[in-house]
């Protein structure tokens, strides 16, 4: 479904982007793993459009995008969730949710995509008409993917949605996560919480200095003694925990 090729990107004369390479088969769950700064975010406004590669190709669906604009991008079945939620605060919920279906013509599919995506997250109709600057942080990140799954995307991109949250609401916004996984949605996932992407993913990718330099599935990754030190918390001495898929 995607597939990005050599792919490197600069903000100014800094490169952000080496030749990053990688693949999202349609159906899977694919996680960027790696530390602040190491491009995670780049790599995501890259494939949306936000930022243009200065080489390397990026196909979706077998049609290159790599100079498209963000709205044919949208229009083509990717949609975003980026860092931070980035909702609009003084707006209702309803009307964010009306923000994210902006181009749903057709009133009565706009309905049935609106009744859809409530029924993933019952909490947003409760909160309907309440100003989404005021909702928790947990219920924030809610409406920002809930956003997202408007235009029923083919592939969704979502940037550091554990960040700033309680672990209570973090293990929330994983098995939601999950659950969209499980109903078909294709996911590419950007997260420094290593342990809880690695237990829902079917790919990860680890990503440092803008590079990838090293990829696999769950126990491949978990294997690597470089991800466990680096990321998990694990010196070459310390005992393997064992960790469970939910």
């Amino acid at each position: 479904m995607l597939k990005m090729v050599g792919v490197e990107t600069f903000y100014g004369k800094i490169k952000a982007l080496h030749g990053v390479s990688l693949g999202v088969e349609k159906g899977q769950l694919v996680c960027i793993l790696g530390a602040n700064g190491a491009g995670k975010t780049t790599i995501l406004k890259t494939i949306c459009g936000i930022t243009e590669p200065e080489y390397g190709t990026i196909h979706f669906n077998d049609e290159q995008i790599d100079h498209k604009d963000p709205e044919e991008i949208i229009k083509m079945g990717i949609s975003h969730v980026p860092e931070n939620r980035r909702i609009f605060p003084e707006l209702t919920v309803n009307e964010n949710l009306l923000m994210g279906g902006f181009l749903i013509k057709d009133k009565d599919l706009f309905a049935e995509r609106f009744e859809k995506v409530t029924a993933h997250f019952p909490v947003l109709s409760k909160r309907s008409s309440q100003q989404a600057g005021t909702l928790s942080g947990g219920e924030q990140q809610m409406l920002a993917i809930a956003r997202a799954l408007m235009l029923e995307p083919q592939l969704l991109l979502l940037d550091e949605p554990s960040l700033g949250l309680s672990p209570k609401l973090v293990q929330e916004i994983f098995t939601i996560i999950q659950d969209l996984h499980q109903a078909g949605v294709t996911i590419l996932l950007v997260e420094q919480n290593v342990n809880q992407a690695l237990k829902i993913a079917d790919y990860g990718y680890v990503l440092t200095s803008g590079k990838i330099f090293l990829s696999g599935t769950y126990d491949e990754l978990y294997e690597e003694e470089k991800v466990r030190e680096m990321y998990l918390g694990e010196g070459k001495y310390v005992r393997r925990a064992r960790l469970w898929r939910s």
